[in-house]
């Protein structure tokens, strides 16, 4: 049995952060701030001792995976075909930050909305500067340091693009194939566009002339609680999936079923 992760360590001594704006530009993180959400959301962690990270979804259709042990590195996010989708995968560079990754990563784990996806409306609320350049459509930050293009060659085959870069050419780029589902490259977007800065430890903070930081002091304490908020959370939303399904009425079996005819698949 894995033990809950604890938050940071012990001790009450306040600690120096940083609040980081954009977010896009804060670098990578914590990668716990993903892989915690999944295991409270019942994800199994497939990761080897001293290996890189290896998450499954309950059902084992879809698989998450940050590596640093391989060129570029980064994380890989792979979904099997089923009945409505064909196979999908994602790939982002190893600076994208966790808070944008979560983005993605936490919507695995909630029912699709009914409401058709739109990438392109969380980028537009952020008033975004969007064009279409022949097949290909462009949005980009109000500050010019983020992206998402929808690319689509003269084959039709298409893919999502979208990343970040600084003046000195520091940053990462995320790639989706165009199979995957709509509703997680919206919930990316969002998170991408999202104004809220992201916290980041003393050394932590890349040196970037294009971002702005604000100096705060933490207590390990509340580090944890935010974090167990996140957790908690997650749990409470799995739990109450579960009950749904406990509490939903069984198909009335057939005739033939009862007198030993084969069993049909729930």
């Amino acid at each position: 049995m894995k033990k809950q992760w604890q938050g940071w360590g012990p001790g009450e001594q306040a600690e120096q952060h940083y609040l980081v704006q954009p977010r896009a530009l804060a670098g990578g993180g914590d990668i716990r701030h993903v892989s915690e959400f999944l295991r409270a959301s019942g994800w199994r962690d497939k990761s080897k001792t001293g290996g890189p990270l290896h998450m499954e979804s309950p059902d084992r259709a879809v698989r998450v995976a940050y590596n640093l042990y391989v060129l570029p590195g980064g994380w890989t996010i792979h979904g099997r075909a089923d009945g409505a989708n064909g196979e999908w995968s994602a790939h982002l560079g190893r600076q994208a930050p966790v808070e944008i990754i979560a983005g993605l990563t936490d919507q695995l784990t909630r029912p699709r909305s009914a409401h058709a996806p739109n990438v392109w409306a969380p980028l537009q609320e952020q008033d975004w500067h969007a064009r279409r350049e022949g097949r290909h459509h462009i949005a980009t930050s109000p500050d010019g340091l983020a992206w998402m293009h929808f690319r689509q060659d003269a084959d039709g085959r298409a893919l999502w693009w979208a990343g970040a870069r600084d003046g000195q050419g520091i940053g990462w780029t995320a790639q989706f194939t165009s199979t995957t589902p709509m509703h997680l490259v919206q919930a990316f977007s969002a998170a991408l566009a999202s104004p809220e800065p992201v916290m980041r430890p003393r050394g932590r903070v890349p040196h970037s002339a294009q971002i702005t930081v604000t100096s705060v002091s933490v207590l390990p304490s509340q580090l944890s609680a935010w974090q167990q908020a996140r957790i908690t959370a997650a749990q409470a939303a799995t739990w109450a999936r579960h009950s749904v399904r406990s509490t939903r009425p069984r198909t009335t079996a057939r005739p033939h079923a009862a007198a030993g005819g084969a069993r049909t698949r729930r």
